[in-house]
């Protein structure tokens, strides 16, 4: 049975759909203490598959309430799909005295789950937190799906860690160029400056892509320039669309067209889904 996770319900759906599996009822309650407590009362099967987005420490809170849940009701075997990996920008140490969050949450999830699958996770390294095996898969190429009116377009990534997942919406879409800005961040104040890039933008259509927009702060930079330079139009899509605080006016308001995002993280934008690259995986194991 698939099993959502609160944040995942219709990404949930659609794997199961695309599956063929029976699609688990959780149920999600809190207690007046505070406590929550994620249930699956009619689950039936000997393997489950979890796939819960862990956007808040409520949801990491769900998805070991989850996956413990199955195993009571008697699974024998337990995936983990986690569609957005939270605390993953958390990779390392940063300052004398702080945890690795992203390991301390992996090893967490490790506990209750004999497999897991990341989408996309923002520093591949986590999958090494792991202490069962892991499958990262790429979901950058679902994003050409809903681009299917673009001008001469041009795939931009916002630095050059990214520019592979513009390359691979590009090659999704059919056409076009990629080229990346340079962006330099203050660790110590969070700032972040970003370079111009050198193509000529002038009348086409600029799609400015990276793996997740949290703030928008860095892509809305991009967007600016590439507004001053011409650019017809400009489209911000994204794998994992956080867009939190004011994100979505501040691209708006920098000047983007449309906002196109994924279901790993389930917004107004999500206009593609996840399920069918998730459920290839599955069967690929299966298999």
């Amino acid at each position: 049975m698939i099993v959502p996770g609160s944040s995942s319900q219709l990404l949930a759906a659609a794997l199961a759909e695309e599956t063929g599996r029976p699609l688990a009822t959780a149920t999600y309650d809190r207690f007046p203490d505070g406590e929550r407590l994620a249930a699956v009362p009619e689950f039936d099967g000997g393997e489950a598959t979890v796939v819960a987005t862990t956007d808040s420490d409520e949801a990491w809170v769900e998805l070991l309430q989850l996956q413990d849940a199955v195993r009571e009701a008697g699974a024998e075997r337990v995936t983990t799909a986690i569609p957005y990996m939270g605390y993953a920008r958390q990779d390392q140490s940063f300052r004398d005295g702080q945890p690795v969050s992203a390991r301390a949450m992996a090893r967490a999830v490790s506990t209750g789950t004999d497999r897991v699958v990341l989408v996309n996770p923002h520093e591949p390294t986590v999958a090494d937190f792991y202490d069962v095996p892991v499958e990262t898969v790429d979901a950058a190429g679902v994003l050409a799906t809903p681009l299917s009116d673009l001008r001469d377009p041009l795939f931009l990534a916002p630095d050059e860690g990214a520019i592979g997942i513009a390359e691979t919406v590009r090659d999704a879409y059919g056409s076009g160029e990629t080229d990346h800005f340079e962006k330099h961040r203050d660790r110590e104040t969070g700032d972040v400056e970003v370079s111009p890039s050198d193509a000529s933008v002038d009348g086409r259509d600029a799609v400015v892509v990276d793996d997740i927009v949290a703030t928008g702060s860095t892509m809305s930079e991009a967007v600016d320039v590439l507004v001053d330079r011409g650019a017809e139009r400009v489209v911000a899509a994204c794998i994992h669309p956080m867009l939190a605080e004011n994100a979505v006016t501040r691209l708006r308001a920098a000047g983007v067209d449309r906002i196109v995002g994924t279901d790993t993280i389930e917004r107004g934008c999500s206009v593609v889904s996840v399920a069918p690259v998730l459920a290839e995986a599955l069967v690929a194991e299966e298999e």
